[in-house]
């Protein structure tokens, strides 16, 4: 069975708060594959070298878009994007489309660290 794809993302003042994530939770990220933003994706491996991700381009040159388009062709099953509602982005349509397509496709997405913690938790259960 192919392992199904978790896309990472993070706005600039999340980005530690993804990396920490991910280190917390890296035994159950190595069962998935991950793709993320080109920067967020870098930060992610600097906590943790021991994961395989993916680095699509940076946010603002099209990352977004090309997870987007994954997720339109069905080859990301969650997505886990830490936003900062604080901070004007100039990219600010490419991340609505984003979670747009998430909710069109109906993969689970999670905004914020409190809910992608219920996601993960959820994950471990149905694994036991």
């Amino acid at each position: 069975m192919q392992k199904q794809t978790i896309a990472l993302i993070a706005h600039d003042q999340k980005k530690d708060d993804l990396a920490d994530f991910a280190f917390i939770h890296r035994d159950l990220l190595k069962g998935y594959n991950i793709v993320a933003t080109g920067t967020t994706g870098g930060r992610i491996l600097d906590a943790c070298p021991e994961l395989s991700v993916r680095r699509m381009k940076s946010g603002p040159l099209g990352g977004d878009q090309q997870i987007g388009a994954m997720i339109a062709e069905g080859e990301v099953s969650m997505l886990i994007f830490f936003t900062d509602p604080l901070t004007a982005m100039p990219h600010d349509v490419d991340v609505k489309a984003l979670m747009r397509l998430a909710t069109v496709y109906d993969i689970p997405m999670a905004l914020n660290r409190a809910t992608a913690e219920r996601l993960f938790q959820n994950m471990t259960n149905s694994r036991t």
